[in-house]
């Protein structure tokens, strides 16, 4: 499934990011990568997600959201 399908309140896991080089590249350097946990905080109107990624909240679009590929944690 995509992150933009996620809910809030849920744990995921990163399997894939398709995005153009450099912006897969700056997710990796905020530690968004395959095999890592992020939880899903609020979904905005507009489309933006909330997530929490290695202690720290980020803010990312729905388009950008789209792009990574994600499975549910086994809780």
């Amino acid at each position: 499934m995509k992150l933009d399908e996620g809910r809030a309140g849920k744990v995921y896991i990163v399997e894939k990011v398709a995005l153009e080089l450099t912006l897969e590249r700056r997710l990796e350097a905020l530690g968004i990568l395959p095999g890592t946990k992020l939880m899903v905080l609020n979904r905005k109107q507009h489309g933006a997600l909330i997530i929490f990624v290695r202690g720290t909240r980020f803010a990312i679009g729905s388009g950008i959201a789209g792009s990574i590929e994600v499975r549910e944690a086994a809780a």
